[in-house]
Order: C-alpha cells, then sequence, then structure tokens
C-alpha cells in the first residue's frame, strides 16, 4: 500500500476554495430562488429538465440521469412537486410498469417565471466578477474534472 499524496499547500487552497464557494453559492442561489419564485433549486433542476425534452415529459430513470440524483430522492422530490401542481405522473401506454413524468401548465408557469430573475442571480454571483478568460478557463476545468469522473 502506498502513502496517501497528500494536497500540497497551493492544491488544499483550490480545493477548500472550491468547497466554499460551492457551498456559499448553492446557499444563496437556493435562498433567491426561494425569495423570487416560491421554487427550490431541486424544484428549479427537475422542471429545467422536463423542459428540455420535447413534449416535457421523461421516464423516472431518465430523470434521475438528466439530474444525477439517486431514484429514492427524485421520487420523494417528485411526489412533493405532484402535491403542488407542478409535475404530474402518467401512465405508459407502451409499458404497465412504467410511468412518465410531465411538467404541468402550473409548472411550465413556475420555471418561465422563476427563469429570468434565477439566471440573473446567477450572471450577478458567479459570471459578472469574471473576464471572458476565466469564465473559458472555468469551462475548461469543468470538463476536465466531469471527464475524469465520468457519469455515475
Amino acid at each position: 500500500m502506498t502513502d496517501p499524496r497528500w494536497l500540497d499547500d497551493r492544491e488544499q487552497r483550490a480545493w477548500r476554495g472550491y468547497l466554499a464557494m460551492q457551498g456559499r453559492l448553492q446557499a444563496h442561489l437556493n435562498r433567491r430562488l426561494q425569495a423570487d419564485s416560491g421554487l427550490s433549486l431541486a424544484d428549479f433542476e427537475v422542471l429545467v429538465a422536463l423542459t428540455d425534452v420535447p413534449d416535457g415529459r421523461a421516464r423516472v430513470r431518465e430523470l434521475a440521469e438528466a439530474v444525477q440524483w439517486e431514484k429514492s430522492r427524485l421520487s420523494h422530490h417528485l411526489a412533493r412537486m405532484e402535491r403542488r401542481g407542478l409535475i404530474e405522473r402518467q401512465e405508459c401506454e407502451d409499458d404497465a410498469r412504467g410511468a412518465f413524468v410531465a411538467l404541468t401548465p402550473e409548472g411550465r408557469r413556475a420555471i418561465e417565471q422563476a427563469a429570468p430573475p434565477h439566471v440573473e442571480t446567477v450572471r450577478s454571483a458567479m459570471f459578472d466578477g469574471l473576464d471572458a478568460d476565466e469564465v473559458e478557463t472555468l469551462a475548461h476545468i469543468a470538463e476536465v474534472v466531469l471527464g475524469r469522473i465520468g457519469t455515475r
């Protein structure tokens, strides 16, 4: 067994900075989204995934892959969203065991109203403080890390 490859000071600063930034940014975005629209960041993520598919509906498995959540977490969250009228479950005619999650008209209205202030919050918190090269570097770093860890 080899010794751990500890992070050096520079790597430690980058890693801890990333963790702090990610946590605080998520909390900030969630607070603002809740205040502006009554949606949580999790609600928004599900609604975005449904608006990204042509007919506004997807199988639970496909939705779980799109949002990168475990099926149990997604199932509980979908139940809460369904009670609020944002989504509905629809039976699949081809597969009696399967079901679709579909965006309701209320869900579509909610995402359409929430998106403009949310993107302004993202822009203000993240991108307004970066120049074009820094945005490109951030995108490149994200692509490299995501490529190394792959999907699920």
